[in-house]
């Protein structure tokens, strides 16, 4: 396939290695199998779906079947193992041919399908675009000629517009002998379900603290100081993706200082509140400003979580979280209070986005809201 390794990629997070470049899975064993079971008992499905949380490991499960299938011609495959045993496992040999060329893009067997570069924008599509459902059907044909496997990787297919979704249901439908679509999707619901029909599913969990340790220090990122790995996971919500997005940004440390700030509610530290939103409102902090939003919603929904089951959390994403909730969340009633506050918060946070309101002045907003209600 083409080279586009040196554009910017839709499927990277900033600062980790890129899934193709990703050597092991950790804490998805389940899923693993269930491929390693089909393939080895001749029922490779020509279409999956795999499906889960954002940022477990989907990509990676994707990419390590995309060098599993391209590492084994079919005439070796499923069904034709004779005396020995099938594969139980997906990994294949670093210095595999294979793996250079798919960690390069190259592979004539691979297609990438994602969210194209718009040369004349100079910036990524917002969308998977019909024009480039066709491209895989180009690919089909030129890659024909040698009858061997080919594999493509949807990432993701939450992103299609309605006409490239039409597209690929078309190939899904009618796909070339020798053929893999592996479909990556954070939301399968709001795919068609004639898609989600023709493809088996591969279902991912949330990682555990010690898979999320795991796969941190593979991707050569650490926790932040004393940070434990289960107040990682905890806060992550099993996700690798996230995590690593929070120990870039200091994620977890806001958290801890949003917890703090928010103690002795309904009494509130102005001065805190104040440093809190200029955190956010700096000259090119649009990513830490997203970050803080998401963290204050992540705070009101576990509040709300926990308020409704009527306990605290066991696992504390900050010191001080779990009295803080029993405090302030005791009762589903009280839990009640704070779902809603979490919705009305976000819509009026889309707004103000919307119109360009002050950064500070949107956090600031968060803040009293959340004082407010603590005092009511």
């Amino acid at each position: 396939m083409d080279d586009t390794a040196q554009l910017p990629e839709p499927d990277r997070i900033e600062g980790a290695p890129h899934p193709r470049m990703t050597p092991q899975l950790f804490g998805q064993n389940t899923a693993e199998n269930a491929f390693l079971a089909a393939y080895g008992a001749g029922r490779l499905h020509h279409g999956w779906l795999i499906t889960g949380p954002a940022g477990v490991g989907k990509a990676t499960l994707a990419w390590s079947i995309a060098r599993f299938l391209l590492a084994h011609p079919p005439q070796q495959g499923a069904g034709l193992f004779g005396a020995e045993a099938p594969p139980d496992t997906l990994a294949i040999d670093p210095d595999h041919p294979v793996a250079h060329r798919v960690a390069a893009l190259s592979d004539p067997g691979l297609f990438l399908l994602r969210r194209p570069y718009d040369e004349k924008a100079k910036r990524l599509k917002q969308q998977i675009t019909v024009d480039e459902v066709r491209r895989v059907k180009s690919f089909f044909s030129l890659s024909a000629a040698d009858a061997g496997r080919r594999v493509v990787i949807v990432d993701c297919a939450d992103e299609m517009t309605t006409s490239a979704a039409n597209a690929l249901l078309k190939l899904l439908e009618e796909p070339p002998a020798n053929t893999t679509l592996l479909l990556i999707s954070h939301q399968p619901s709001r795919l068609l379900p004639t898609i989600r029909s023709r493809c088996r599913e591969l279902r991912l969990s949330p990682l555990s603290p010690r898979d999320m340790s795991r796969a941190l220090q593979q991707a050569g990122a650490t926790g932040e100081g004393d940070t434990t790995p289960e107040a990682l996971a905890e806060l992550a919500g099993g996700s690798v993706g996230a995590a690593l997005r929070l120990t870039a940004m200091d994620g977890v440390r806001r958290y801890g200082e949003m917890v703090a700030l928010y103690s002795d509610l309904p009494q509130l530290d102005r001065q805190r509140a104040l440093k809190l939103a200029e955190a956010g409102a700096a000259r090119g902090a649009e990513a830490r400003l997203d970050m803080l939003i998401a963290l204050n919603d992540l705070f009101l929904t576990r509040m709300a979580r926990f308020g409704a089951i009527g306990a605290p959390p066991t696992v504390e994403a900050a010191p001080g979280e779990a009295a803080l909730i029993a405090r302030l969340a005791p009762d589903p009633r009280r839990a009640r209070m704070w779902a809603d506050l979490a919705q009305s918060l976000g819509a009026r946070i889309a707004h103000g986005r919307a119109v360009n309101l002050d950064p500070a002045s949107l956090i600031l907003d968060m803040i009293f809201s959340i004082r407010n209600t603590a005092a009511g």
